[in-house]
């Protein structure tokens, strides 16, 4: 049994993708799930789950955000909430700074004055560009350094500690975003051709299921006692593939090759070629779930073969 099983939790993030996932696996614990939330005409990813959650409406402040902190009076937080920027312009500016450095810091110091002292906080492989220590490709990858950085300063100076997960490309059933197999899906049945890069760079993608496993290990040890300061792991799958070689393998899944131009495109300015591989894995945690399996379980043709060395 989880020492999370029944717990108090608060989480930012909760109606995205990855945090859509976590919150599932927390109702099915038994999980006490609150979600501080910002205005929305709807929740699509979590809208049967509404029912089983509590949801606080934040209302941008720091004395409002720590209100719904001081009220929840949680066992443990989950911050995955980020605005997300491959590319930016000057209107950007303000968003990201607000989402991704002032938000995660109004969390920070609600937890370290009302508790709960213990965070699992979500950044990006982008953060290490080259592999360097800090080398952020772009500015959305600079405010989660920035904000990692000023989490740190509290993990020092306060009773929070926290556990960042650096994440790579995720991927599963109900994505919305407009990634790579979303883009392959449409492609596969349109019969359109799809202009990409010339493909060489390596991919790592890891399986949404197992990224969600890393966010229960991180709380595990927070809630264990393990952690003291700031520990920051990479969620990696360990494989990563040349561009082209993934489409290939999905290719295989679907049984049929798609209509690529390769090369039709340039690649992006700071265009990652190969993957930050320097991070540790979560003590005990590692990915389960095959790409091709993963690619299966996303269309709907896992075979049962698959599913048994899945689980």
């Amino acid at each position: 049994m989880t020492s999370l099983a029944g717990k108090r939790l608060l989480m930012t993030g909760g109606s995205g993708f990855v945090g859509s996932h976590l919150v599932r696996r927390l109702v099915a614990l038994g999980c006490d799930v609150h979600l501080v939330v910002t205005p929305l005409p709807d929740r699509p990813l979590i809208a049967d789950l509404l029912p089983r959650l509590t949801l606080h409406e934040h209302d941008g402040t720091t004395e409002g955000l720590a209100a719904i902190v001081k009220e929840v009076r949680a066992d443990l937080a989950f911050h995955l909430a980020s605005l997300f920027l491959a590319q930016h312009g000057p209107a950007d500016l303000e968003p990201l700074v607000r989402s991704n450095v002032l938000f995660g810091t109004q969390l920070a110091e609600a937890l370290a004055v009302h508790g709960p002292h213990l965070l699992v906080n979500t950044g990006t492989s982008w953060q290490h560009l080259d592999n360097r220590a800090v080398g952020p490709v772009n500015l959305y990858a600079a405010t989660k350094q920035a904000f990692e950085d000023i989490l740190r300063y509290y993990t020092e100076a306060t009773p929070l500690s926290a556990v960042t997960l650096k994440l790579y490309d995720t991927y599963g059933p109900g994505d919305p975003r407009p990634k790579l197999f979303t883009l392959l899906r449409r492609v596969a049945e349109s019969g359109e051709p799809l202009d990409m890069s010339p493909g060489n760079q390596l991919i790592d993608l890891v399986y949404i299921d197992d990224v969600v496993d890393a966010f229960i290990v991180a709380a595990e040890r927070l809630l264990d006692g393990e952690v003291e300061g700031h520990e920051d792991y990479a969620v990696s799958s360990g494989a990563p593939l040349k561009l082209r070689d993934l489409v290939e393998v999905y290719c295989q899944v679907v049984g049929r090759p798609l209509p690529i131009r390769w090369g039709a495109r340039p690649y992006r300015d700071r265009e990652v070629m190969v993957p930050w591989n320097a991070g540790r894995r979560v003590p005990g945690w590692h990915p389960h779930v095959r790409l091709e399996d993963g690619i299966g379980r996303l269309l709907g043709t896992e075979s049962a073969e698959g599913r048994e060395m899945n689980t």
